[in-house]
């Protein structure tokens, strides 16, 4: 989101507060989704994770109330799914799972918030399949993979974000069966993702899929194979820049395979990705790498013997 969209939501906020003509609104509105889906840096490249935690709430409960005004506007349904997504993941789960040690009832409630926004950003992004898609998250239900079939490569950004937060609103409901039972339909969701445009965001279908191979339905032989597959075109796609899958092999594969060697390379190599070099990755790539300093300093509870 870049500055010319923020003031153009402070305008729209202000036109939706005076103006009684729907129609009028409606114009206003849909002009700013179209801005809001065409994507920006200004947080995205953004150094300081603080003054982002402060900052979406405000962005995101705006673009709710323009999906109020305007609720099959694909470009903000877009911008809500891939907006509540990272923010319950960085500045929610991440807390969460930092402080679980000496406050698990803290933790605990902020996975319970992060889930409820997981689940919203689902949502919102089987809403914006809906625009172009009747019934999609109806039939998605009842035949997962032959509902993916109709999405498209225009439906890929779509397609990942609705299965990024439903698989992470999963990942905290182990507790949950019915949550669980959906795992089916988010594997249907990536795959046909991968298939559409697999380079899609620099790779970050492949990240997804480093850690969630771990789990997937019915696979057969070493899971461990497939998500070093899926790491090494992610780092090729990324051009080496993104700490995020050096991260999940480390949790998803080092830590399963019990080679403490090797993850603390990974996290190393991880901490010592340049934010500079390409500054669209800076915010996620500081979010990283706090991960991986966490996860360093918990090494000798990940595994059961130290290195010789």
């Amino acid at each position: 989101m870049n500055m010319t969209t923020i003031r153009n939501l402070l305008l729209v906020s202000i036109l939706l507060a005076l103006t009684p003509a729907c129609s009028v609104k409606r114009i206003a509105v849909n002009k700013l989704g179209n801005a809001l889906a065409s994507g920006g840096t200004t947080f995205t490249s953004d150094d300081d994770p603080e003054l982002v935690r402060e900052a979406l709430p405000f962005s995101l409960k705006l673009m709710e109330s323009l999906l109020a005004e305007s609720p099959r506007h694909r470009g903000l349904l877009f911008a809500a799914a891939s907006g509540f997504t990272p923010y319950a993941y960085a500045f929610l789960q991440e807390d969460a799972d930092e402080i679980e040690d000496h406050d698990l009832e803290k933790a605990t409630a902020l996975r319970l918030r992060a889930r409820k926004l997981y689940l919203r950003a689902r949502d919102y992004g089987v809403r914006g399949l809906e625009v172009t898609h009747p019934n999609f998250g109806s039939e998605l239900r009842r035949d997962p993979k032959a509902a993916v079939r109709t999405a498209t490569k225009k439906d890929v950004p779509l397609l990942y974000w609705t299965a990024a937060s439903w698989g992470a609103a999963i990942s905290l409901s182990k507790n949950n069966p019915d949550l669980v039972a959906d795992q089916g339909i988010v594997e249907a969701l990536i795959d046909r993702a991968l298939v559409l445009d697999e380079t899609f965001d620099n790779g970050a279908i492949h990240s997804f899929l480093i850690t969630y191979e771990a789990s997937r339905n019915g696979a057969v032989g070493d899971f461990a194979v497939r998500s070093r597959q899926h790491f090494e075109r992610a780092m090729q796609l990324s051009a080496g820049n993104q700490a995020g899958p050096l991260v999940s092999l480390a949790e998803a594969v080092s830590v399963q395979k019990q080679d403490r060697k090797e993850f603390e390379a990974l996290l190393n190599r991880a901490l010592a990705i340049d934010g500079n070099a390409m500054p669209e990755f800076r915010l996620a790539n500081l979010v990283m790498q706090r991960r991986a300093r966490w996860l360093l300093k918990r090494t000798d509870e990940l595994f059961l013997e130290e290195e010789k």
